[in-house]
């Protein structure tokens, strides 16, 4: 009997979603950072095991938005939860529970869809905290099955997954078996180095920042050649990320080369560019011409 199906992780921003998917998946799919909001796009991963394939469809956090690029993001993790077999709702137990989590909750509750309640950071939290938010969360929905983790460390989360292969129905492999992402190489390399800058940077520029992937070329010596334009909404915030004599854009341009090195395999030569673009998050011509249609 072979199991399949979809599953979609919602959540507030910055529970964790992305470090659980990249845990589950044993790589870097889907960029990381200590800041909210930073995934954009629905990652789709394909894990594969023995006897079954679960997609992955890692979600935007949602929030309210400020400007269109906001509003993508909400429609996107909205729209995640149509047609999939299986809900990973994540939370975390150092954060009340909010509107924004009894929001989710609400859209969750007219689908007939089986929910896990996945309470990430754990070893964060004392054991009464860990208690008490579960408690909190089970008053106001029926969660069909609770699973506390660290996607950090790995804890439980292999008990997670044994859990969700039990709510996974019978199913076709709609991917081959060695295909881990239907994301293209282009748009993984833009997310690493959106990542770095995310990393790096000071907190008022991180979420104007885009990545445009302008070329990428292999030479006769199996030398990627990759040259990428890191967009900023203002002048100001293009000093910042170029830094004191170009200082911060060598971090960026060093950080992400080496992970990219990793992803492809192969050495690369990595240039970046840095591009104002003011106001593009509230530019629909901008928001199409940086992958967000």
């Amino acid at each position: 009997m072979f199991k399949s199906g979809f599953v979609t992780i919602l959540g507030r921003p910055n529970v964790g979603k992305s470090t659980l998917m990249n845990y589950l998946m044993g790589e870097k799919l889907s960029i990381v950072s200590c800041k909210p909001q930073t995934t954009r796009n629905n990652i789709q991963t394909i894990l594969n095991g023995e006897g079954y394939q679960m997609i992955f469809v890692d979600t935007p956090g949602i929030h309210k938005p400020k400007h269109k690029l906001g509003e993508f993001m909400v429609k996107l993790a909205e729209d995640s939860v149509k047609d999939v077999d299986l809900i990973l709702f994540l939370t975390t137990p150092d954060v009340e529970m909010g509107r924004g989590d009894i929001y989710i909750l609400d859209q969750l509750r007219e689908k007939k869809i089986p929910v896990i309640l996945v309470m990430n950071k754990i070893d964060e939290n004392t054991q009464d905290r860990v208690a008490k938010s579960l408690q909190n969360y089970a008053e106001v929905f029926s969660f069909t099955e609770v699973v506390p983790i660290s996607a950090l460390k790995g804890k439980n989360v292999q008990d997670l997954l044994t859990c969700m292969l039990k709510l996974m129905p019978e199913g076709p492999q709609y991917y081959p078996a060695d295909m881990i992402t239907d994301q293209n190489e282009k748009f993984i390399i833009s997310e690493i180095i959106r990542e770095k800058a995310l990393r790096l940077l000071s907190e008022e520029v991180p979420h104007g920042i885009a990545i445009d992937i302008l070329s990428m070329k292999k030479n006769e010596k199996d030398i990627y050649h990759i040259e990428a334009e890191l967009i900023c909404e203002k002048d100001s915030h293009k000093g910042i990320v170029i830094g004191k004599n170009g200082s911060m854009l060598k971090k960026i341009s060093q950080y992400s080369r080496e992970d990219i090195e990793k992803f492809l395999g192969l050495k690369v030569n990595l240039k970046i560019y840095v591009k104002v673009r003011k106001e593009w998050r509230d530019n629909s011509l901008f928001l199409r011409e940086f992958g967000y249609k």
